[in-house]
């Protein structure tokens, strides 16, 4: 779905974004996301926060597998 009308930017986009590092709302302004009028700021901020947390428990899910194998 877009997020940005003004800039046609997608979920995705932002999704993919967060998972290639972007981690704040000024990596999402590169993209053009907020630049304009404004109006899609609070969802693509849920949306990065939302990615940002998955990866993190993924991360973390994935260490503790680690660390149990090499135990």
């Amino acid at each position: 779905m877009y997020v940005c009308l003004c800039k046609a930017v997608t979920d995705k986009a932002i999704k993919k974004a967060a998972c290639e590092g972007a981690c704040s709302m000024r990596c999402l302004n590169k993209m053009g996301v907020a630049t304009q009028c404004g109006k899609c700021a609070r969802d693509a901020k849920q949306i990065l926060r939302a990615t940002r947390a998955e990866l993190d428990m993924q991360l973390n899910a994935d260490s503790g597998r680690i660390a149990i194998h090499a135990a």
